[in-house]
Formats: C-alpha cells, sequence, structure tokens
C-alpha cells in the first residue's frame, strides 16, 4: 500500500511494486488555447503580442513600456519589404526612453566587468540590446542566427 508524507513544501509518495502494476486511471485534458493562465509564447493564437511573454524580460512593464509596446507593436505588424523600416522614430523614441533611465537599461559597454556571464545574459533582454535585435532582424541582407520576433 502507498504511503504520501509531507515534509515542508515537499510531498513524498511512497508507492508499492502493486500500485505501478495497477494501469493509470489519469485522464489527457486537451489544452485550451484561450486560457488565459495557460503560458503562450510570444505571439498569441490570434495573433496578437502576448505583453506578458516572459521572453519580453519586462521591457513591455518598465517605465518605458509604451514606448517599446509602440517600436514592438509596429514592428511586428510592419507590411514593409524590408520590415520595420517604416518603424524608425518609434525605436529611436524607445531608445531615447533607455537612454534617460541607464540604471535600468545599461549599454552592453556600460555593464560592470564583475558581472558574471550568467548576469549579463539575464540583463539583455530588459536592455538596449533587445532594441538592437529587432533592427537587427530587418535587414534582410544578412543571414538571421537567431529566430525572428514573429515566431
Amino acid at each position: 500500500m502507498s504511503s504520501i508524507r509531507q515534509e515542508g513544501k515537499d510531498k513524498i509518495i511512497f508507492v508499492t511494486k502493486e500500485d505501478h502494476e495497477t494501469p493509470s486511471s489519469a485522464e489527457f485534458v486537451e489544452e485550451d488555447p484561450n486560457d488565459p493562465y495557460e503560458e503562450q509564447g510570444l505571439i498569441l493564437p490570434s495573433g496578437e503580442i502576448n505583453w506578458n511573454c516572459p521572453c519580453l524580460g519586462g521591457m513591455a512593464s518598465g517605465p518605458c513600456g509604451t514606448e517599446f509596446k509602440e517600436a514592438f507593436s509596429c514592428f511586428h505588424y510592419s507590411k514593409e519589404e524590408v520590415k520595420g523600416s517604416d518603424c524608425l522614430e518609434q525605436f529611436r523614441t524607445m531608445q531615447e526612453c533607455l537612454q534617460r533611465y541607464p540604471e535600468l537599461y545599461p549599454k552592453e559597454d556600460d555593464a560592470p566587468s564583475s558581472q558574471t556571464s550568467e548576469e549579463s545574459a539575464s540583463a539583455e533582454p530588459s536592455g538596449a540590446n533587445a532594441a538592437a535585435g529587432f533592427e537587427k532582424d530587418s535587414d534582410p541582407t544578412r543571414p538571421n542566427s537567431e529566430s525572428s520576433a514573429e515566431s
């Protein structure tokens, strides 16, 4: 017979050989793509931008959140042959905002040299580097080694 023991936040379950021999009674439940609590990617099934995606690194909610949203939306919905070429003004406005908050959005060369590579990697999405990533993706003459903002 199986037993369950709680130790702090952990639940420890001991099962017997007989427990493993019995077929599972668990039922598979289809995921609801419209469930707001279900983890979604950058682009929702409706084609809209998921501003709550952790992949945005909090950029949509910081002091430059509005500027970021305008620039990213413009890029995402851009129909120009060179994607995002019609968004230069929005990216310029976002960059000016990022520069007003250097403590929150440090430039790559302004980052302290004592930072570990892990800290540096986690700081990238929430800094000015995020904007640079969009501009890199908009150059069709260069091969794209990273996944594009639309995928």
